[in-house]
């Protein structure tokens, strides 16, 4: 059942900052038919006059919040948001991609080639690749390509035709979530790992469909595999056949809602956790809105909330380890509270074996990484393994997907299950043609090179539901590295 608003169309709430933040705003919020109307004051932080200012959101896209934010930061002094900061000058980073795909096959097809995973089937007649991509809140859930040469595309459907959809997976524009596919052939079944919403509990989950050939159709289990607000689902067989499941615990959409929490029932903290004035306006600004925020679906209070999660991982090593420190001089719920925020703030990656059937996890997970390195920032997540030599190499992605800092990274391991060790810096990051390159997989090409397929945003485009064009990329992989031809 879907979540009613918390208010209906026409009616507003009000809004005031707590007593004690370090700059008050009175906010009004009235629902439109698909958007808000946002009437916001304060007292201007030079003039220190009050301003008044009005907006129109005429929707509920990231997009739509991305403007509205940066319409506050110009009349209040807000931080900025980065997708809408104007860069001093290109990136510098140099890749010579290979453009796969920069437009839609199909009208259905309708966000591009998000999160790509590959995989190489053997036809009997013939050898194809098959490549299912993400479809966030489309009708159609999970398209699905091929190819017998990695050039010449065609479309080969969708895992989940509209209305084929898992029975526990809610569906519906801005409240379902289906992300993250990958289909891998075990005998002579396909299986497809992916992503949905549950319907009931709206936490994140891992689903397992399966069908006797790679173009469907595909029955998804009753029930999700994996439960607890977990993403990015891969699998990987080790040479003994040992098949392991990989995802990532979705933390960072909890800690956000739980420091908002904390600030706007202990606002003093907002001076000293955000040195910068106008950081303390985003904060001030984003606990004030928290009774309206935690009221939304979870991927539009997330859209909502980017702004101020912006705002903690522009220096996120640094916002944490203050945030340590304030934990010390504070009462002991606080401290609790402060405990929950920090251990949500690491992102864990885990593995675990899966059962013959694939349908269980069986023995122990094991933690592979988790956020740790500056460029990382308060994430890591889109991970794909490959053995190549005597070397396990997991190629995972970091930061925020819809900036300009997304990145891929590169650990190495002597074990399926690790210990892994990172490279210290992105192996790719945004350039001047392509921005936010993620969720890379890797297979054999014809000509025999492994290959890396990867998704990325047009520069400046950047976001939500934006087009992500799907391109590849030539690997060389020597004793404990590798590398790209540039």
């Amino acid at each position: 059942m879907t979540k009613k608003s918390a208010f209906s169309t026409n009616s507003a709430i009000h809004l005031f900052s707590p007593k004690h933040s370090p700059f008050q705003f009175d906010i009004t919020i009235k629902q439109l038919a698909a958007g808000y109307e946002f009437t916001v004051s304060t007292h201007d932080a030079v003039t220190r006059k009050v301003k008044t200012c009005s907006y129109i959101l005429k929707d509920k896209q990231h997009q739509s919040y991305l403007n509205f934010y940066k319409k506050l930061a110009d009349d209040f002094s807000l931080t900025i948001p980065k997708n809408r900061q104007h860069l001093l000058s290109e990136p510098s980073f140099k890749v010579d991609y290979q453009q796969v795909l920069t437009k839609n096959l199909m009208p259905e097809i309708l966000y591009g080639y998000g999160d790509p995973a590959i995989i190489l089937v053997d036809e009997g007649q013939e050898t194809c690749y098959y490549l299912v991509v993400t479809s966030n809140d489309a009708p159609n859930s999970f398209p699905i390509i091929r190819s017998k040469n990695l050039i010449d595309w065609e479309s080969a459907g969708f895992v989940f035709p509209k209305g084929k959809k898992p029975k526990w997976a809610i569906d519906g524009e801005l409240i379902s979530d289906f992300w993250a596919a990958e289909m891998h052939q075990v005998g002579n079944e396909f299986r497809v790992y992916f992503v949905a919403r549950d319907k009931h509990t709206k936490e994140l989950c891992i689903g397992k469909a399966v069908s006797n050939q790679p173009k469907g159709p595909f029955i998804a289990d009753p029930e999700p595999l994996l439960r607890g607000n977990v993403i990015d689902p891969h699998i990987y067989v080790d040479d003994d056949e040992t098949t392991f499941l990989y995802w990532k615990e979705d933390n960072n959409d909890v800690w956000p809602s739980l420091l908002i929490n904390l600030l706007h029932n202990h606002p003093k903290l907002i001076t000293p956790l955000f040195t910068e004035v106008q950081d303390q306006l985003t904060a001030s600004l984003t606990q004030t809105l928290w009774p309206w925020l935690k009221e939304l679906e979870p991927m539009e209070r997330f859209l909502a909330q980017q702004l101020f999660i912006e705002t903690v991982t522009a220096n996120y090593s640094a916002f944490y380890k203050k945030l340590e420190t304030l934990r010390t001089h504070q009462s002991s719920n606080v401290q609790e509270d402060i405990d929950l925020i920090l251990k949500f703030m690491k992102t864990p990656m885990y593995a675990q074996q899966l059962s013959s059937d694939g349908s269980q996890l069986i023995n122990e997970r094991i933690k592979i990484i988790e956020n740790d390195l500056d460029w990382e920032a308060h994430l890591v997540e889109g991970m794909w393994v490959t053995k190549q030599l005597d070397n396990y190499y997991l190629f995972y992605a970091g930061n925020d997907f819809s900036t300009n800092e997304y990145g891929i990274g590169v650990a190495i391991s002597k074990s399926a299950t690790g210990p892994y060790k990172k490279m210290t810096q992105p192996f790719l990051q945004s350039s001047k043609d392509w921005w936010a390159p993620g969720h890379p997989s890797v297979v054999i090409a014809p000509d025999g090179k492994p290959t890396m397929f990867l998704h990325a945003f047009y520069p400046g485009q950047a976001g939500y539901k934006k087009f992500r064009a799907l391109l590849s990329l030539p690997l060389v992989f020597t004793n404990e590295s590798v590398y790209f031809e540039s």
